[in-house]
């Protein structure tokens, strides 16, 4: 009998039965498959997109989703759990907007690594692999090895070739110098992402990649084109030395043209509605015949995210965002941090990633758009002298949405105070492996590195109980 991979789908009792207990290993993915087209049924449908949300500095797990109200004070903290869209399931008091959409969302309440510092942490987050100079902080330039989520999709689905196969934006985040985690690794700078960068003030997203010099109009670069091919026709050594170059040109030439990804960044196509509804925060102004006034200014953190969404439209299939800092803050609160968590760090981004959770739902692009909701590590479960929480990558939690997840769903779960996983507990790799299984592409597959050494995509386990069939 032939199977249709297509039109057959794994009920989510079936899969965890095949596959293992909420986590299918790398031996098991390949066996789930067979028994799956023996039994005349199919994994999940793939999704076509994934949104990777980080948020820079480690939020703190037990002020978002993984609230311990029974705690002492001196874990529990400041902030009170509410009610969800999914009964049973609470969340904290300053995340509204996302209670509200809790039930297209599933949570990883155990998450762990050994990364105790930033870049290290950083590192694992996005590539899945512990970082080479292990746990210790880096603040000199040294060069990625390991590839990004999104570089080794690039890499292998390089035969596509799409205009854009993988966008970081707003910017390269650091620490002191730039966190080796953002490209394409030992695959080659050809699997970097598109990088996107923003002018805060005007709210203006630029790539260089994509702008024509007014000396240069698009005749004169076809011309430029056309005088490069001449010139290398017929010469075998040119054409064989510069081989490797002339990919790099095709590339930018494609870009150039993409009228597609140009016009995805111009955000001056939403509607002001639109654009609000990613979030705004208050301003006020001096001056004037009646003195100061308020009025609001749309935040970044969700025009970001309205920019992804819009990338994901125009048929990016992996786009980073990366929520380092607005106006001073990013989420590494040692010191006072319900003050910052309440103030600068929860309000935007509750509003924004709520915000693109339900436009994907309306857009019906929710389905084959995973979201993935991370910072590097948690915070501390007891509360340091400075009312702030400390760094805490034994256990943190991690947000999925939309890409087929069963809305509610919890994998695993942290002790009482949340300080270590109770059951079920789940890596870094693990969550790699999740991206590449909802991808279609099997986490156990080769790639080898600059001197043919061979490297699964994950060593993890892809965490399956959390999608639905």
């Amino acid at each position: 009998m032939q199977v249709d991979p297509q039109a057959l789908e794994l009920t989510r009792r079936r899969f965890v039965q095949l596959g293992g207990a909420g986590a299918l290993s790398l031996g098991g993915l390949m066996q789930a498959r067979l028994q799956a087209a023996a039994s005349g049924v199919s994994l999940p449908p793939k999704i076509r997109s994934c949104i990777f949300v980080f948020y820079y500095g480690g939020p703190s797990h037990l002020d978002t989703y993984d609230l311990k109200p029974n705690a002492p004070s001196t874990v529990r903290g400041e902030f009170q759990p509410i009610a969800t869209s999914v009964p049973g399931l609470q969340i904290s008091e300053h995340l509204p907007h996302m209670a509200k959409v809790m039930h297209h969302c599933g949570l990883i309440r155990s998450m762990r690594h050994t990364n105790r510092l930033h870049d290290s942490a950083s590192i694992e987050t996005h590539t899945g692999r512990q970082a080479a100079q292990g746990d210790r902080e880096e603040f000199a330039p040294i060069p990625q090895f390991f590839p990004c989520h999104g570089g080794a999709l690039s890499y292998l689905r390089r035969d596509e070739r799409r205009d854009v196969a993988h966008a970081g934006l707003p910017f390269v985040f650091h620490n002191v110098v730039p966190t080796p985690c953002q490209g394409g690794g030992f695959l080659g700078s050809a699997y970097d992402p598109f990088r996107i960068s923003v002018d805060p003030d005007k709210q203006h997203y630029t790539v260089e990649e994509l702008s024509l010099r007014q000396e240069l109009p698009a005749n004169r670069i076809g011309q430029r084109r056309e005088l490069l091919t001449a010139l290398q026709a017929g010469d075998a050594i040119t054409a064989n030395s510069t081989a490797g170059i002339n990919d790099f040109y095709a590339k930018a030439y494609q870009l150039l043209g993409s009228e597609h990804v140009r016009r995805a960044l111009d955000l001056s196509e939403e509607s002001p509605e639109m654009r609000e509804r990613y979030g705004v925060y208050p301003t006020v102004s001096t001056g004037g015949t009646n003195g100061a006034s308020q009025g609001f200014a749309r935040h970044m953190r969700g025009q970001n995210l309205l920019v992804a969404r819009r990338l994901v439209e125009a048929g990016v299939p992996f786009v980073n965002v990366y929520d380092f800092r607005q106006q001073g803050q990013n989420w590494d609160a040692h010191a006072q941090n319900f003050k910052e968590h309440k103030d600068h760090l929860l309000p935007p981004a509750d509003k924004s990633l709520a915000a693109l959770i339900s436009d994907l739902d309306e857009r019906g692009l929710l389905d084959s758009t995973l979201i993935v909701a991370t910072g590097e590590f948690g915070r501390t479960p007891v509360i340091n002298g400075n009312a702030g929480r400390d760094h805490w990558p034994d256990c943190y939690t991690v947000l999925l949405a939309g890409g087929g997840v069963q809305g509610g769903a919890i994998h695993g779960a942290s002790d009482a105070i949340g300080a270590y996983p109770s059951k079920d507990p789940a890596t870094p790799a693990d969550l790699a492996a999740t991206i590449y299984w909802r991808f279609g592409i099997d986490p156990a597959q080769l790639i080898r590195d600059q001197l043919g050494r061979p490297w699964h995509l994950s060593d993890g386990n892809a965490v399956t109980g959390l999608f639905r069939a």
